[in-house]
């Protein structure tokens, strides 16, 4: 049985989604995109142009919710299915879009290069408890114009995981796509086994830019699945209330469920978000915020109820560098995203809200999905009976260290860390050199990125993949792309 953690009775459930149906229907939302107002208008949805407001009808939402999948995969550049949204299944993701990294060696945030995110791409291939990429760094060294299509062109010379992405502007989604093509072999091969899953994020409260709605129609259309990135500040651009904050998520997230199933019914779709409760006194929204926690549950229990795949962005932490804060907000979130049965948790790696990436961290928070994991794994019957023949035959004076049933199950039953997680003695520790969390992680970044080795992908595709970059850059005023580093 896997455990799980629940906030909300059902009836609170029932009342979420009809008070967010009843926002959508009377107070409506605003809807900066006329493709969108069109599709809204066609189906029945009161709209006015002149204010880009659309006021959807419960019926639009229930046909919506019919059509939408209840569960799809992503699958790595292998063909294989990795990543399962729905069915209960928990994946992790790094955060994404970034923009500073953590030095290793000053311990001092700074802007992030090339170099960066090709090093952060090769160590999330190289943890087995991380099971998705993501476009985690938008590089300086490009124009800010091609952030987004950039780091997903630098993502895709290295990895054979997915990846969790999304765009900054409408065209350069069409130039991202064309990279997903690419490697996919064909736009049939692409939305047949999809290996990205774009994020469309509403502006809170109660609306959608022309961007992010663009991004939500292209994507339907052409297959690709979208997680909806739902954002409400509780007690600054939402009610201060958890119930509150979850009802308005609730209401844009079902105004854009409505949007993408009316542009491709059958099109795949993620109720997510990334909300938080909002700091009075510091101004800030931080990520680590039980309270934060406590709204990210409440909304996969809701999305949950409606039978959509779901998706969390925790696990990070608002420290500003890897310390005790640090961690006590990365796994707590963790464990709460876990038992929450989110589809999909992103935010591995992140520290400063949401601001800073950390390869030390990255490394440590890969241990505490491990445990995470395991903890919803549950506690399974291997023997029937179950200890009672064992324990027989040990009796009083035995142990259990040679036994057979022991050396079955022990790599079954229990979670085993790398050298991170430090589980030696005080003698064992000292002989050791005595490291700290900190330092340990920074052994195990250097070990996995020494044993990285590059992907099989083909120079025709890695010139294409290159050219097509390299056009969109030109368009910006860059000649020449920064060099790959060598692998």
């Amino acid at each position: 049985m896997q455990p799980q953690l629940k906030f909300l009775s059902d009836d609170l459930v029932n009342q979420i989604i009809n008070e967010g149906i009843s926002l959508l229907m009377d107070t409506g939302v605003r809807v900066e995109n006329t493709e969108a107002l069109d599709l809204l208008a066609n189906a029945g949805a009161g709209v006015d142009f002149d204010a880009e407001v659309a006021r959807i009808p419960e019926e639009i939402i229930r046909a919506a919710l019919e059509t939408a999948p209840s569960e799809f995969y992503l699958y790595d550049l292998d063909g294989a299915p990795a990543v399962h949204y729905g069915a209960d299944r928990v994946h992790f993701a790094p955060g994404s879009g970034a923009l500073k990294v953590l030095d290793s060696e000053t311990q001092e945030q700074r802007l992030p290069v090339t170099g960066d995110l090709v090093q952060f791409v090769k160590l999330v291939e190289m943890l087995p408890q991380v099971d998705a990429q993501s476009t985690a760094m938008v590089c300086s060294d490009v124009p800010k114009e091609i952030g987004d299509l950039y780091r997903l062109y630098l993502a895709l010379n290295y990895m054979r995981k997915p990846i969790v992405t999304g765009a900054f502007r409408k065209d350069t989604w069409w130039t991202m796509k064309d990279m997903l093509v690419a490697v996919a072999g064909s736009e049939g091969a692409l939305a047949e086994r999809p290996v990205a899953i774009f994020d469309a994020c509403p502006s809170p409260p109660m609306m959608w830019s022309d961007l992010t709605c663009q991004n939500l129609i292209d994507s339907a259309r052409n297959g690709i699945p979208v997680q909806l990135i739902s954002m409400p500040m509780a007690g600054a651009t939402a009610p201060v209330t958890i119930a509150g904050a979850v009802v308005q998520h609730a209401a844009e997230c079902m105004s854009g469920l409505a949007i993408c199933q009316l542009a491709a019914q059958g099109a795949p779709i993620v109720w997510g978000g990334s909300p938080a409760v909002f700091d009075m006194r510091e101004g800030t929204t931080p990520m680590g915020a039980v309270g934060t926690w406590m709204i990210d549950a409440c909304y996969t229990e809701v999305g949950k109820a409606l039978g959509l795949p779901t998706h969390v962005y925790l696990g990070m932490s608002d420290a500003k560098v890897v310390d005790a804060q640090c961690g006590l907000e990365s796994a707590g979130s963790t464990l709460v995203a876990a038992l929450a049965g989110a589809s999909m948790v992103t935010g591995a790696g992140m520290i400063d809200f949401e601001n800073c990436h950390s390869f030390e961290k990255l490394v440590i928070d890969a241990e505490i999905i491990g445990m995470a994991k395991r903890l919803i794994a549950g506690v399974e019957v291997r023997d029937e009976p179950i200890a009672l023949d064992l324990m027989r035959e040990v009796g009083h004076h035995g142990h259990f260290l040679t036994q057979p049933h022991t050396r079955e199950w022990f790599q079954e039953e229990q979670y085993i860390p790398s050298e991170v997680i430090d589980r030696g003695s005080l003698g064992t520790w000292k002989q050791k050199g005595g490291k700290t969390a900190w330092e340990r992680a920074q052994d195990r970044v250097a070990a996995l990125l020494g044993a990285y080795e590059a992907p099989p992908i083909a120079d025709d595709l890695r010139s294409e993949l290159r050219a097509i970059t390299l056009k969109a850059a030109q368009t910006f005023g860059m000649d020449e792309l920064p060099p790959l580093p060598k692998d």
